[in-house]
């Protein structure tokens, strides 16, 4: 079967069900596995290579709406009549559900529900764990630095910091994303700072540049130095890597009580 996913996490979610040998083209920001580097390349995810994509002649291409933006993409798609599967993950449910919709689309759908078991139950035993964490700190997810963009409420990183003992600095806000600024964050005070800029390198994260804002030398998480530059792709992605960066960024908040859990 021939294989094409336009957006990161969807290759993810291919290669969690282990179909990367499937894959015959990939857009230009899906980065993992390495095994996709030697694959054609359709375009950045908000403006896919449509005859690009047609002259692969795939039997079935990914898209999501997870990725806002990604509708021209689809109406081009179903112009053309190129047979395609639009997902939409926004929580670890719809993660665990989007398994068992790529297995079955690509025939091995009992493969597909076997990982999915093991998907939810690294989910079940992380939020097992976390329910014993008495005090759980903030964590203020930075998604972009200026305008400041973070995770609010409906957004898989409030129930990441759920699992791994946290809470989301922003998950009073009834919104996936919230565009916020930084006094709005100094009086919130986060515990600690989580930088997670989409798109960007983690090396090219220097997190100095939260330092030097305006009043934020005062922020307990400055003081205590506890800023986390994390890599993008297991943060920001809405697909099993997710769980990867749960178990990460949970070794390092409360290591005694999650250094036994593998993803």
């Amino acid at each position: 079967m021939r294989i094409v996913s336009i957006c990161p996490s969807n290759t993810e979610i291919i290669d969690y069900l282990g179909l990367t040998s499937n894959l015959v083209g990939v857009d230009d920001y899906s980065d993992y596995p390495k095994e996709v580097d030697s694959l054609p390349r359709l375009g950045p995810d908000l403006s896919i290579n449509m005859d690009k994509v047609e002259a692969l002649k795939p039997d079935l291409v990914f898209s999501s709406l997870s990725v806002p933006g990604m509708e021209k993409n689809i109406e081009e798609l179903e112009k053309r009549n190129i047979p395609h599967i639009t997902l939409n993950p926004q929580n670890f449910s719809d993660i665990a559900e989007d398994l068992l919709t790529v297995g079955k689309a690509c025939g091995i759908e009992e493969h597909g529900i076997r990982r999915q078991k093991e998907f939810l139950q690294t989910v079940n035993r992380l939020k097992a764990i976390s329910s014993g964490v008495q005090n759980p700190p903030s964590l203020y997810w930075e998604w972009w630095p200026k305008p400041v963009f973070t995770p609010g409420k409906i957004n898989w990183l409030t129930e990441l910091s759920e699992m791994i003992g946290a809470r989301n600095l922003f998950d009073d806000v009834d919104l996936a994303s919230v565009q916020t600024d930084w006094d709005d964050v100094l009086k919130r005070d986060p515990d600690y700072i989580c930088l997670a800029w989409v798109g960007v390198q983690q090396k090219r994260v220097n997190p100095d540049i939260v330092r030097k804002r305006t009043g934020w030398n005062e922020m307990k998480a400055i003081q205590k130095d506890r800023i986390f530059v994390l890599e993008e792709a297991l943060y920001c992605r809405p697909s099993p890597l997710l769980l990867k960066g749960a178990v990460k960024l949970a070794e390092v908040l409360h290591p005694e009580l999650y250094k036994e859990v593998r993803w």
